[in-house]
């Protein structure tokens, strides 16, 4: 991604909570064409998950059953989840299925947004582990491939996913829709992030 177009995401997803939820696109669609290509299906809701306390990473020693250990989203973080719901069922958007890493951060951003979550290995973080970020991004352009017409998925993950599937940039709350194309790299149809 261009280094302007990373910088207009951040200033997106740094905006303020508060106002109406409008999503831009700074990547190959306007934010009308997002929700109509939503609509028509065959395509995932891409997001990385919501705003968490300061911090890379998880602290030594975590557990994804323990979610008192890892980083997990900040107040802000659940509204923006909240938020991301909501600009959903305003347009009529119904996922057929929500999957989500099995990191605490991302069910519950999948869970504020959409209700029910259903996670994923192919999800999980993979960061510093090579055959890991092989294999799973293999599962996820696969699976991409295979949603039908008139159906669309959610699928709430890490930055370093995203960048391995897409080779894009996505702050916390923001992701894409990507299209998948049998025995093909994904398609990146158009950034999401609300303001």
């Amino acid at each position: 991604m261009r280094a302007m177009q990373r910088r207009d995401l951040l200033r997106l997803a740094a905006a303020p909570l508060v106002g109406p939820a409008l999503v831009r696109s700074t990547i190959a669609a306007p934010a009308d064409a997002l929700v109509e290509r939503l609509r028509a299906g065959g395509v995932v809701l891409l997001l990385r998950h919501a705003t968490t306390d300061p911090g890379v990473g998880d602290p030594p020693g975590f557990r994804l059953d323990d979610c008192s250990t890892q980083r997990n989203l900040s107040d802000p973080g659940r509204q923006l989840a909240q938020r991301i719901g909501a600009w959903a069922r305003t347009h009529g958007l119904v996922p057929a299925r929500v999957r989500s890493s099995a990191w605490c951060r991302c069910v519950d951003t999948a869970r504020l947004a959409f209700g029910n979550v259903e996670p994923w290995p192919a999800l999980n973080s993979f960061f510093g582990e090579d055959a890991a970020r092989q294999r799973q991004t293999a599962a996820l352009a696969t699976a991409a491939a295979t949603i039908p017409a008139g159906r669309f998925e959610v699928w709430v993950t890490h930055q370093v996913n995203i960048t391995a599937l897409t080779g894009q940039f996505a702050d916390m709350g923001a992701g894409c829709v990507i299209e998948g194309r049998p025995g093909a790299p994904v398609r990146v149809f158009g950034a999401f992030a609300l303001s």
